[in-house]
C-alpha cells in the first residue's frame, strides 16, 4: 500500500532563495538533517538525472535506530525534475538490510510566493512501511525549520 506523508511551512524569503537552498551542497547539509542529526554529502550532481549520496549520523542513536546502521541513514537521493523556482522532485532510495526500508520514496518540494515568503509543501510518495509516519512528518518539520532558519538569516 502507498503511503504520502506531508508537511508544509511559510518561509520568510522568496521562492528563488528557497529554491537555491535546495540544490546548494553546503546548504543541504547544514539544513535538511532533521534535529537530532547530522549529514554529510558524499556525491554531488545537481541537474535532472544527477542526484547525491547523504549520509545522515544520530547524535544519539538510542532509540533511534538508524536504517543502514545503528548511528546512520545513508542515502542515495535522484534529481528526477528541477523547475526554477517552484519545484524540485527527487528519488529517495535507504541503503537498508531490512525490507521494510526498501523501495523508491518520491519527494516533491513545491515552492510558491505568498506575500514576502514562500509557502514550501513537501509531499513524500510511497514511502517505506518501516518508516514511522508521525516521526517522518516531524522529520520533514524540522528540516523545513532548518531551511527556514538557513534562509531567513542569510540576507
Amino acid at each position: 500500500m502507498s503511503r504520502t506523508d506531508r508537511a508544509s511551512r511559510m518561509i520568510a524569503a522568496p521562492p528563488a532563495t528557497v529554491y537555491g537552498a535546495l540544490l546548494d551542497r553546503e546548504a543541504l547539509e547544514a539544513w535538511l538533517p532533521p534535529e537530532g542529526m547530522r549529514g554529510r554529502v558524499e556525491r554531488w550532481d545537481p541537474r535532472p538525472g544527477g542526484g547525491f549520496r547523504m549520509l545522515l549520523t544520530y547524535l544519539d542513536a538510542t532509540g533511534s535506530p538508524g536504517k543502514t546502521s545503528d548511528a546512520t541513514d545513508v542515502v542515495e537521493v535522484g534529481f528526477v525534475e528541477l523547475v526554477p523556482p517552484e519545484r524540485v522532485v527527487q528519488r529517495a532510495v535507504f541503503e537498508a538490510d531490512d525490507p521494510a526500508y526498501a523501495g523508491t520514496m518520491t519527494m516533491t518540494w513545491h515552492l510558491a510566493a505568498a506575500g514576502e515568503g514562500t509557502e514550501v509543501t513537501v509531499t513524500a510518495t510511497d514511502v517505506p512501511p518501516g518508516i514511522d509516519q508521525a516521526a517522518h512528518e516531524e522529520g520533514i518539520a524540522s528540516s523545513l525549520a532548518n531551511l527556514a532558519s538557513y534562509v531567513e538569516t542569510a540576507d
